[in-house]
């Protein structure tokens, strides 16, 4: 048995009938509780504002990053929003107008899909970076996964985790289109290139993100926290547009987690929604800030 294949039996095998019993438990346990102010504003401040759109212009990204800008002004005593995330295009659009305090993140490495050249997605990134990127958002090649190569998976992403110099490294798994099994190997994989973050999906993908995947995706993050002492974050991730629902995923997070990971250096949320829509709530009215 190989180094690879022995670390990955070292972690709990799970299957749906226990994961869906646990996320009812843990819901009926904490949702009502966490229906607050002060969750709410966690939630937003772990938002990376996304625009990951096929007619995004660079007017419209400054616009939003202005808004970001702003918002510190407008509502003093609220947190921002954690980051703003764009194509890598946009990268330096973003880098020239943002003077809020919050990290620039991009998607590379052929994102949506991850079908490309290891050097087109190291090239990428690198690239990415030098435009002013701090966090990069990657997709797990998936092929790779179902045919095996655990080896050639984790060359890959150790190379582009060293492409990512000091930028965080957030490995989006696509669970929507994986088994249990599978999303347990992608984390464990991601994890053990050096992963700061794990990421339920890209959005282009139904399903996107699900619950289920997130108990499972934590629950991976804390065995592996277990055994090696470094903390990895979690990030969900597509069609999370409503308060009550980023509050399932903050349940669950925190149920399975810790209070240690509700924070913005553990935890986000990938969303265009969500930040205002969280606001509304915050404030008790109708408002379009973001």
């Amino acid at each position: 048995m190989d180094k690879i294949t022995e670390a990955i039996g070292q972690y709990s095998i799970l299957n749906e009938t226990f994961i869906k019993a646990k996320i009812s438990a843990i819901l009926s346990d904490k949702l009502a509780d966490n229906r607050n102010k002060k969750v709410y504003e966690t939630i937003l401040s772990c938002i990376d504002l996304t625009s990951l759109n096929s007619t995004d212009t660079e007017e419209e990204i400054a616009n939003m990053t202005d808004k970001v800008n702003i918002f510190e002004d407008s509502y003093p005593e609220l947190p921002n929003v954690a980051a703003i995330c764009v194509y890598p295009s946009m990268v330096n659009v973003v880098h020239e107008i943002l003077t809020a305090g919050v990290e620039i993140a991009t998607v590379t490495g052929g994102f949506p899909h991850s079908q490309t050249f290891i050097e087109v997605k190291i090239a990428e990134t690198s690239l990415a970076v030098m435009d002013g990127a701090t966090e990069i958002d990657i997709v797990f090649p998936i092929g790779k996964l179902l045919e095996g190569k655990n080896e050639e998976i984790i060359e890959e992403l150790q190379e582009i985790k060293t492409a990512c110099r000091d930028a965080k490294l957030k490995i989006i798994l696509e669970s929507g289109a994986l088994k249990i099994e599978d999303i347990q190997r992608s984390a464990i994989l991601s994890m053990e290139s050096g992963a700061d973050f794990i990421k339920t999906s890209t959005g282009k993908q139904q399903p996107a993100a699900t619950t289920l995947a997130t108990f499972v995706m934590c629950q991976m993050i804390l065995e592996y926290y277990q055994k090696s002492g470094r903390k990895v974050g979690f990030k969900a991730a597509g069609g999370i547009s409503t308060t009550e629902e980023a509050l399932q995923y903050y349940c669950i997070v925190e149920s399975v987690l810790g209070s240690e990971w509700l924070n913005k250096d553990l935890l986000r949320f990938g969303a265009s929604k969500l930040a205002n829509n969280i606001l509304c709530d915050i404030i008790g009215e109708t408002i379009s800030c973001f």
